[in-house]
């Protein structure tokens, strides 16, 4: 049943997660949420507490459908925010990817928000509502090993800047989440390992690092980042077509979102260099180099 509280989906809401925490501060701030995952069983400690629990699988057609048939019922026909967080992680250097590997991480971190915002557009534009999409810092960062990771990010960032325009003729906004490191479960999953022809096995050390960086390195937690999410997408429409008061365009949080922040500010070549120093790149290929030297 339709009711007076802000509607809100929230696409992989797996416990220990950023869609988690989401529909965590969602509730406590007076909305009512719509927790999805693939499996809904995971959803159990939401719904005890009073939120919708659906089931959605975000690179299958039928299963978003079938999800907004649900939700137009529980609403009456309205969303008034839609968040595509469901994501997939994918380390690995970018001359050892796999097709199918990388097909699948498309499939959930592009197509899936892609067609979820397309399917509930009638219901966000009922709503005057608002698309939040969450992205990454490394999809303006040369984050090392994480080209297929921050390639789908860029393309939700530049999918959301058309996107914007092409809704404002409906009132419906769409806020992109640059995320920095946030604690979460995105890099607990099984790892990718360096194939044992991989031109990276001399440092593999340095690999097995870099896979769990954004649970090591400046992580906020989990529920820090939410709250501040939740604040700026509540914010509403705002003054003056949104220029004043209303939720950000572009919403910058979690570790080290500040500083890439601001070195988007720069050329690119500057940028790549403080990444290159910062990942120490220099290092890193001494000991490639000394490596293939010792082989031949």
């Amino acid at each position: 049943m339709a009711s007076e509280k802000k509607s809100v989906l929230i696409t992989g809401c797996t416990p220990g997660g950023i869609g988690h925490a989401l529909a965590l501060e969602f509730h406590r701030k007076g909305c009512h949420v719509i927790a999805t995952a693939r499996n809904p069983d995971v959803l159990k400690d939401l719904a005890a507490m009073g939120m919708s629990a659906v089931q959605l699988d975000v690179t299958n057609g039928d299963s978003i459908r079938a999800c907004k048939a649900e939700v137009a019922n529980i609403t009456g026909g309205k969303l008034d925010v839609l968040v595509n967080n469901a994501g997939r992680t994918h380390t690995i250097p970018a001359l050892d990817i796999e097709i199918d590997d990388v097909r699948q991480t498309y499939e959930t971190n592009v197509f899936g928000p892609m067609f979820t915002t397309k399917e509930f557009a009638e219901l966000l534009i009922a709503a005057r509502g608002l698309v939040v999409n969450v992205s990454s810092i490394s999809s303006i960062s040369p984050y090392i090993f994480g080209s297929v990771y921050a390639s789908t990010k860029g393309a939700i960032n530049s999918y959301s800047r058309v996107l914007r325009l092409e809704l404002k003729p409906f009132n419906v906004r769409v806020m992109v989440a640059m995320a920095g490191t946030v604690r979460s479960q995105i890099a607990s999953h099984q790892h990718r390992a360096l194939p044992s022809t991989s031109l990276y096995m001399p440092i593999n050390d340095f690999f097995q690092r870099r896979l769990v960086f954004s649970q090591n390195n400046a992580t906020v937690p989990t529920e820090v980042f939410a709250r501040k999410l939740v604040a700026s997408a509540l914010k509403g429409e705002g003054y003056l077509g949104g220029l004043i008061g209303g939720s950000p365009d572009w919403f910058w949080a979690g570790g080290f979102s500040t500083q890439v922040w601001l070195l988007s500010m720069v050329p690119a070549w500057v940028s790549e260099w403080a990444m290159g120093v910062f990942f120490g790149i220099a290092s890193l290929k001494r000991t490639i180099t000394q490596a293939r030297l010792k082989q031949n």
